[in-house]
């Protein structure tokens, strides 16, 4: 029973000094959770990717020269839209600053945008005067504002067209020409980037492509005209890019 009694009250006194030992330790601390990551998506690098859509280009054709006869002023034969499909790609460079976006671009598309309509200067029977854009190209530089991976921009510069132009009678050719014209463009378009490196969009561009004199002649040669062309296009296209730079920064 001594033992009994001899044990308890050392192990009171055990847990008399342990409490005593806890009141002396200093309180918890606790530290405040790290602030969370922004990722901020990158738009700077070098880019290359492919692009396909539609357009239309609306051609107005003005007779001033008829087989040597000088039409003064000259005589409306008549406008038609040119339409059709287009696919292609483009390869270009940006640099980002803050939330602004700068760039560069060249884009080549093949196209098929047709259109034909009746001559009004011509009597019957009148030749169905017919324009095809064979082709189209776009250099431009690029201001844009980016929401992490949505990118909003402007474009503008240079554009050139391929054309090629007919005149047919009971369908058989009568005459035709070809140009490479050069004008201007604008467009705006929105990406998206779904990927480190990969980015989806849309674009819209309008090509102003001017006032050109274009000499007709005949499949055996020889001047049948000349008609003053104006000509403007518009186009839409689904764009896919992969981009070679820092897709994703992270910023506290």
């Amino acid at each position: 029973m001594k033992k009994f009694f001899l044990t308890v009250a050392g192990l009171a006194a055990f847990g008399a000094a342990t409490s005593a030992v806890a009141a002396d330790l200093p309180a918890r601390t606790y530290t405040k959770a790290p602030p969370m990551i922004a990722a901020i998506y990158d738009w700077s690098g070098f880019y290359i990717g492919a692009n396909g859509g539609g357009g239309t280009s609306r051609n107005c054709w003005d007779i001033n020269n008829s087989f040597g006869a000088v039409q003064a002023p000259a005589v409306r034969e008549g406008c038609h839209d040119a339409t059709g499909a287009m696919a292609g790609g483009q390869i270009g460079y940006r640099w980002q600053s803050a939330s602004w976006v700068f760039g560069i671009e060249a884009q080549g598309d093949w196209a098929n945008l047709k259109g034909s309509n009746t001559s009004q200067f011509f009597l019957p029977p009148a030749p169905v005067n017919q324009t095809k854009i064979g082709a189209l190209g776009l250099f431009t530089g690029q201001v844009g504002y980016a929401w992490s991976n949505v990118l909003w921009y402007v474009k503008g510069g240079a554009a050139v067209t391929d054309n090629n132009y007919k005149g047919f009678i009971g369908g058989v050719l009568v005459d035709q020409a070809s140009e490479t014209r050069w004008g201007g463009a604008v467009g705006t378009g929105i990406e998206v980037g779904f990927a480190p490196n990969w980015s989806v969009g849309f674009e819209y561009d309008h090509l102003f492509m001017g006032n050109r004199n274009i000499t007709f002649t005949a499949p055996g040669g020889g001047f049948t005209r000349t008609d003053n062309i104006r000509q403007d296009v518009d186009t839409g296209s689904v764009r896919v890019n992969y981009r070679w730079g820092g897709p994703v920064v992270s910023k506290y």
